[in-house]
């Protein structure tokens, strides 16, 4: 699969507003190795005062969390859909989300984009961010 250049996406005021608006973010893909940018990316996160919620197919408990494994199970609002997973499962966490009906953002890391997702995901009312970092931009802004 090529890589593809991010047509659907927000501008600097927007993701401002974004984290302005967001208090619960699902991190999809969010590793338990330290070692690892979701594991890194999800601390910084709760560190900086948001609720992280790990999706995640195997553990209990990451960064002192309950783990979830899809969207479907968390039985609370959540704000943002942070994405850590290869482009082609980004569509079917986007579908998730759309059938949840209440985020407000997708996300997806640095070198992740699908634009057609993306798109879906607008047109369903979300905003997007497509292949930028969660936690470069938040550093960058606060």
């Amino acid at each position: 699969m090529e890589c593809e250049f991010a047509t659907v996406n927000s501008d600097n005021e927007e993701i401002k507003e974004i984290f302005e608006n967001t208090k619960t973010i699902a991190i999809i893909g969010c590793s338990p190795n330290e070692e690892k940018a979701s594991n890194r990316v999800a601390n910084y996160l709760k560190n900086a005062g948001f609720k992280i919620v790990p999706v995640y197919p195997k553990e209990d408990e990451i960064l002192g969390e309950k783990v979830y494994r899809s969207l479907k199970e968390i039985p609370f609002k959540i704000d943002m859909v942070d994405i850590f997973r290869k482009p082609d499962v980004i569509g079917l966490v986007i579908d998730s989300a759309i059938e949840r009906g209440d985020i407000d953002t997708v996300w997806t890391q640095l070198g992740l984009v699908n634009n057609e997702a993306a798109k879906k995901a607008v047109e369903a009312g979300m905003k997007v961010v497509q292949n930028k970092c969660t936690k470069i931009e938040h550093n960058a802004l606060y």
